[in-house]
């Protein structure tokens, strides 16, 4: 058993103690209710730097606490942002966990020296492999594939076939996607050098410039319903931004989720893109044993259904079921890349993107 296990231990039983001292001081004595204080106080805090700010997240916060006493403090910001205030912090950071919504963006907090080895049989158990760094660095937690969403109106599906195809004259000023200065658009050009090579991956990134509706503004909702507008037939986004439309509370927002068809490209050749949220834990984290028992917490069951239902994410977990939203689109064959791919192959995607004039 390595430490973390046997902090595991310590934690587990301190949250059942603490549980045990709230059920008998139901209506109890003023002694009881300074016991229960103190077990919550001794269960500690858990200070996460986050990219992701959905209400799925903080019901997840909200569960972990309930469960085990840790209290949760979040900084949200932009990936890129985060890490630069992690190595401005560098060891005085409070930080305990970065989370992020790119695979690309995991890798670079590694190669800063952010992140200490995650050990974990949990983990190990629940999550799939080509969802971990090889170092075990950063854990990914949820899939989201980067698919081919069109205009049910003026577009046949049997028209669509990979993203390669996107390059062609019949898509010339169809295609609505985000600024190369996007996490997502740098991975999928990642995967693409990965599997295509230098010269394969330029082509398509030229013929996509060549063939936008206009120039690149927005995030990936913005495109969607750029497309629901008429102004392009095609947009290139993660299928959990559909998921939510569709899901919306906002009849507006369920009629452009409603009237876009999503398509998986490359199920004949190399797969779909995915892609992943992720996290790791910081190197000078003074709550890692925390940081560790929330990740497997993420890791299990209960947590992977809410990223599912809630949130439109694929499970990392195979045990766990995608939503009803996400199985009407069917299942699909995904790229069969390690995702530290996407990070390794970064610098170059970027310098290819610049290259083409992708705005």
């Amino acid at each position: 058993m390595n430490l973390f296990k046997k902090k595991l231990g310590l934690l587990a039983a301190t949250a059942a103690i603490g549980s045990m001292v709230l059920a008998g001081c139901t209506g109890g004595s003023g002694s009881e209710s300074e016991s229960s204080s103190t077990e919550k106080k001794e269960a500690g805090v858990l200070n996460i730097y986050s990219s992701r700010h959905y209400d799925t997240d903080q019901e997840l916060y909200k569960i972990f606490e309930q469960e085990t006493g840790v209290k949760i403090n979040v900084v949200e910001g932009k990936g890129d942002e985060l890490i630069e205030r992690l190595k401005r912090e560098g060891k005085d950071t409070e930080a305990d966990l970065l989370v992020t919504a790119d695979a690309g963006m995991l890798h670079k907090a590694k190669t800063e020296g952010l992140f200490q080895s995650i050990e974990s049989e949990t983990i190990e158990k629940n999550i799939e492999e080509k969802l971990l760094d090889p170092d075990r660095e950063w854990v990914g937690l949820t899939k989201r594939a980067r698919v081919i969403v069109y205009d049910k109106n003026s577009v046949d599906p049997s028209e669509l076939s990979t993203y390669e195809d996107l390059a062609s004259e019949k898509w010339k000023n169809e295609i609505l996607i985000r600024s190369s200065e996007n996490i997502y658009n740098q991975s999928i050009m990642a995967s693409f050098l990965e599997l295509n090579g230098e010269e394969a991956a330029k082509n398509w990134a030229s013929g996509i410039v060549s063939n936008m509706a206009r120039e690149p503004q927005g995030g990936d909702t913005d495109q969607v319903k750029a497309v629901a507008a008429g102004e392009g037939k095609i947009a290139v986004a993660n299928t959990y931004y559909v998921g939510k439309l569709i899901n919306s509370s906002d009849p507006e927002e369920v009629k452009v989720g409603e009237s876009v068809g999503v398509f998986f490209p490359n199920q004949e050749t190399t797969g779909t893109h995915v892609n992943v949220t992720g996290a790791g834990i910081i190197k000078t984290s003074k709550n890692a044993e925390n940081a560790l028992a929330f990740l497997e917490f993420l890791s299990g069951e209960k947590a992977q259904r809410l990223f599912a239902d809630s949130n439109s994410e694929y499970p990392g977990n195979p045990s766990v079921e995608p939503s009803e939203t996400l199985k009407a689109w069917g299942e699909f064959k995904e790229q069969d890349i390690n995702l530290a791919i996407l990070g390794e192959r970064n610098s170059e995607a970027v310098k290819i993107m610049n290259e083409v004039g992708w705005k």
